[in-house]
């Protein structure tokens, strides 16, 4: 497939790696930032373009949009209004009104349209679902997650600690992850709690935010993302009636990819125990391309969609007007 991307930052080499990997074209490239563009242009030898207009003129059969969150929603728009199929990285947008209107926007265009979250692909999620799905161990009763980093130096200069670029801190950056993966197990969710505070880096933002979410079955979500978790970490755990799954690592800085199966007995005590570990590569990036190209030719696709992306939006609402 043929595809233009706009936003080369690191999101943007990742997914043009692993368009390129696969075997897509990358048909060209546009950022405002031009030095950044001119670089990515040279090391993938892509034509740069001075503006989106111009890269929709080449009629590609996709744009991926991967720019800082202030610019994805009128990026976004310009695509659909182009009429090509549009990916979009999350968080989307950077507010409810935003996503409200993207998805009105949606509704009278007949495009392919995905939200860029990843973790939906990595392989212990993708297990993990598989078994749920099979309900190898009962219903699902809970989930407990955190997911969070240290920061790094300067990083209360970034423009994920612009409140004016970024719409929010930690709970729309990897907290974002963590409600769409509770939504992907559970369905819908509602909000039942959340605390969010600064603790550590001088922004205007959170680095911190705690959440509970439930569904019509009273299955809670305990979740809390951080920017002052000193050692890396992902733990996402699915509490089920006869067992648990614990998905942990997302390799790299995050530790080795695991999903460790614990099944109770009839007479309880120790568990039966089965661990599954992934390589080192991060395959979530090919895996959910690989799916949303598919989902282009059948429209049976995982990847989020713009109404995952309004309830999304509605929870991150929520907290922050409670908080």
């Amino acid at each position: 497939m043929r595809f233009g991307l706009i936003g080369t930052g690191l999101i943007g080499k990742k997914r043009i790696q692993s368009l390129l990997d696969l075997g897509h074209e990358v048909v060209g490239i546009v950022d405002s930032n031009q030095s950044t563009l001119r670089e990515v242009s040279e090391v993938y030898n892509l034509k740069r373009y001075k503006s989106e207009e111009e890269l929709f003129k080449e009629k590609p059969d996709c744009i991926m949009v991967c720019t800082a969150h202030n610019a994805l929603y009128e990026m976004a728009k310009k695509v659909l209004s182009s009429g090509i199929n549009l990916f979009l990285e999350k968080p989307g947008v950077s507010n409810l009104d935003q996503a409200k209107d993207l998805y009105k926007i949606a509704l009278n265009k007949e495009l392919q349209i995905g939200i860029g979250f990843n973790h939906r692909f990595h392989p212990a999620i993708r297990l993990a679902k598989k078994i749920t799905n099979q309900n190898k161990f009962g219903k699902i009763l809970y989930i407990r997650a955190s997911y969070g980093h240290g920061g790094r130096l300067g990083m209360e200069k970034e423009w994920r600690c612009d409140k004016e670029i970024s719409g929010g801190g930690e709970l729309i950056d990897q907290g974002s992850h963590l409600i769409d993966l509770s939504r992907f197990f559970l369905g819908e969710l509602k909000y039942e709690y959340s605390y969010i505070n600064t603790y550590f880096w001088n922004t205007d933002v959170e680095d911190n935010v705690f959440l509970a979410l439930s569904n019509k079955q009273e299955a809670l979500c305990w979740l809390h993302a951080s920017w002052t978790e000193w050692k890396n970490k992902f733990s996402f755990e699915i509490f089920c009636e006869t067992g648990k799954l614990h998905i942990t690592g997302l390799g790299r800085s995050y530790g080795t990819e695991k999903l460790i199966a614990y099944q109770m007995k009839p007479e309880l005590g120790p568990p039966d125990i089965e661990e599954f570990s992934f390589s080192e590569e991060d395959s979530s990036w090919k895996e959910e391309i690989i799916d949303f190209t598919e989902g282009l030719k059948s429209e049976r696709t995982k990847i989020a969609s713009l109404e995952d992306l309004v309830r999304l939006h509605e929870i991150i609402d929520e907290i922050y007007n409670n908080n």
